[in-house]
Parts: structure tokens; sequence; C-alpha cells
């Protein structure tokens, strides 16, 4: 049971930080390595400089979509842990941890919507930038991709896990 508890909550600190990393990081779209977009700012870089110079990206309707599915996401994912440290000290012997299970899962579905949203809608996202034939997804994409199923898998597992002594 110790190794169980231990590899769901290694598991749950693993995807909330890959999922912060995909929300906050500068790579969601990217020219080339000397342009990237994500969902805050697009930025070039300068030669000149050897610096990232970044400016604000344009909100669309379907980029503030993505923003705000993605850090609900972070958010519902990090509110699962706190309350899943709360049953873990307060619930009683064999209590399930249903509550902590909807709120990872509506985590995945906040993310997998997020993504989704991008993947079909990068076109009127990225309006303002390059053409975007010359570029591609960038990491952070799809570290998002793989928050999905990994928040998915462990609301799932959350939700069958039983407290024991």
């Amino acid at each position: 049971m110790a190794s169980l508890l231990m590899f769901v909550t290694l598991l749950h600190l693993i995807t909330l930080a890959v999922l912060f990393i995909a929300t906050m990081e500068k790579s969601w779209w990217v020219w080339d390595g000397t342009e990237s977009s994500d969902l805050w700012y697009n930025c070039r870089f300068d030669n000149e400089t050897e610096a990232w110079s970044c400016a604000t990206s344009e909100e669309t309707e379907w980029l503030q979509a993505v923003q705000v599915l993605m850090v609900l996401s972070v958010v519902f994912s990090s509110i699962s842990f706190l309350i899943f440290l709360g049953q873990l000290f307060t619930m009683s012997k064999g209590g399930l941890f249903y509550l902590t299970g909807v709120c990872q899962a509506f985590a995945g579905l906040n993310s997998f919507t997020a993504v989704l949203i991008y993947t079909l809608h990068n076109k009127e996202i990225l309006q303002d930038s390059q053409e975007l034939s010359s570029g591609h997804f960038g990491y952070c994409f799809f570290l998002a991709w793989v928050c999905v199923p990994l928040l998915l898998c462990s609301g799932i597992m959350y939700i069958h896990l039983r407290k024991r002594e």
C-alpha cells in the first residue's frame, strides 16, 4: 500500500510540474529556432544582442480559451493534490478518494480541451505571426498532450484508491 501511495503521489507531482511547464514556457509554436510563440508571448531571437525579445501575443478568443483552460488545469490539479493530502490525514479507514480523482480528471479534461483547441485553431491564434508552414509545434505543446493521459489515469487511480492503515 505504501508503494502505491508513493507512486500515485509522485505521478501527481510530476504531472503537475510538467503541466505548469507546458503552461508557462515559451514554445507552443516554433519557427526555425529564431522565433517562438506560446500562450502569452511571441518571442524573437535577436542575433545582435544574442537575447530573446518578447512581445505580448495578440489575444484572440481562441487564445484566451486555451489560456483559461490551461490555467484551470493547473489550478484543478493543484487543488486535487491539496484535497488528497487533506483526505489522506482526515479520511476514515476504507474511504475512497473520489473528490481527488474527480478534480484530477477534470484537470485532464481541461488540458485536453485546451490542446485540442490549439491544434484545430492555431491559424487563428497565430494570425499575425510568420507563415505557419515554416513552423511547427513546440515542446510545450507536446508536454501538454502528454499531461492529458497522465492526468486522466491518475484521476482514475485516485477514484479506485482506498485508504488503508
